[in-house]
């Protein structure tokens, strides 16, 4: 009952956050180019961010490991809400871009520590309770893009950041109050924890490296959706504004549904076959959306979208699997590390290549790494 309770507070917290996290996006660019009158300084809102959230992924999920995922996971809720707040009073391009350092510190547990938690708290169906978690984040994210429209067409100024507070706080009381941390044990009380060495050590007896180099590729095609294939839809496909933001929408909606699924299945047939079924179809979308035109186009794309959700919860149970419970935290933090060297590397050189040898033959190439993964995968199976 109590991890019942711990998992829907911990749903709750993920959800109401990233509402606040969809509320703000498109305002922080806009509000750069207001103080520094140009958009040189647009680019590192994403790097600001992407510095601490990829760098400190392992660090942090090492200390949650080490002295408990709660504590962490509620400071990283305190962090977000003080960090609105310093957005709300920004009065300059720095103040900007150190509220987004915070921010991406903010989020490290948020992404990384709840699925190590749940995963402790429902050992026999932590495939279904990491699924639905994800599926939480982007529901968030979907229902914060959406509800800015709203928000924006009252409200002129900053309020927005202030509800992004309000979220960061909410979840920080939720979290505090209703999730209850695992009973580990002597052995693994706090700061009992492994160290790094016992962290590599443990990922080089996975003896899989080819679902490490998947991790990877998720987080390459993670970025190309979000940044990529918008451009794209509005300068090859002729799609308008509305039309890219039903994409959006698609993509969120489409992850969200495929995590809860590939869940279940992982929990009953094991990560293997969902993590292959979640790489056809990304492979199978992103091969074919471009000989497309209209619907069909964003048909093709809810597809491959389908697929890295399902590869994504199905990788994570199975690094999960592979690892003890004093390594579940540092484990994620793992996770995470391998997708954000893919998302933050990928799309530029993607957008360049395409330019460069037009976009029918790029995601061609695209779509062929993704089999050549699921062919390496195959045969790491095999390894003992």
């Amino acid at each position: 009952m109590k991890e019942n309770r711990s998992s829907l507070a911990l749903y709750a917290a993920a959800f109401i956050q990233m509402v606040g996290v969809g509320l703000i996006v498109a305002l922080l660019p806009s509000k750069v180019i207001a103080l520094s009158g140009s958009m040189a300084n647009v680019g590192l809102i994403a790097s600001a961010f992407a510095v601490p959230f990829v760098l400190l992924q392992l660090p942090v999920g090492n200390l949650g490991d080490r002295f408990g995922h709660k504590r962490f996971l509620v400071a990283g809720y305190v962090i977000a809400g003080l960090t609105g707040f310093l957005y709300f009073k920004a009065e300059s391009v720095n103040s900007l871009l150190l509220g987004r350092v915070l921010q991406g510190f903010a989020e490290i547990p948020v992404w990384a520590l709840a699925p190590a938690l749940l995963s402790i708290l429902f050992a026999e169906s932590k495939g279904e309770a990491i699924g639905r978690y994800n599926a939480s984040i982007h529901l968030g994210l979907t229902a914060g893009s959406l509800l800015s429209v709203y928000v924006y067409s009252v409200w002129s100024g900053n309020e927005a950041f202030l509800l992004y507070a309000l979220s960061g706080l909410m979840g920080a009381v939720i979290i505090a109050t209703l999730v209850r941390g695992p009973d580990l044990g002597e052995s693994l009380a706090p700061g009992r924890g492994a160290g790094f060495r016992e962290v590599f050590h443990a990922m080089s007896k996975i003896s899989r490296p080819a679902i490490h180099g998947g991790v990877i590729i998720y987080g390459a095609f993670y970025g190309i959706f979000l940044t990529v294939i918008p451009a794209v839809l509005l300068s090859v496909k002729g799609f308008s504004q509305s039309e890219v933001g039903a994409f959006f929408a698609l993509f969120y909606i489409a992850i969200s549904i495929s995590q809860v699924a590939a869940g279940k299945v992982a929990d009953k047939a094991g990560p293997n076959p969902a993590i292959f079924a979640g790489l056809l179809l990304v492979a199978a979308g992103v091969s074919a959306f471009m000989f497309f035109g209209g619907i069909a186009v964003l048909v093709m794309l809810f597809v491959a979208s389908f697929g890295l959700g399902m590869f994504c919860v199905s990788a994570m149970v199975l690094l999960n699997e592979a690892v003890p419970v004093s390594l579940k935290g540092s484990v994620s933090g793992v996770f995470y590390l391998l997708w954000g060297i893919g998302f933050f590397l990928a799309p530029p050189l993607i957008s360049r290549l395409g330019d460069a040898w037009g976009y029918n033959t790029i995601f061609l190439i695209c779509a062929a790494v993704v089999m050549a993964e699921m062919g390496a995968f195959s045969i790491s199976r095999k390894t003992p």
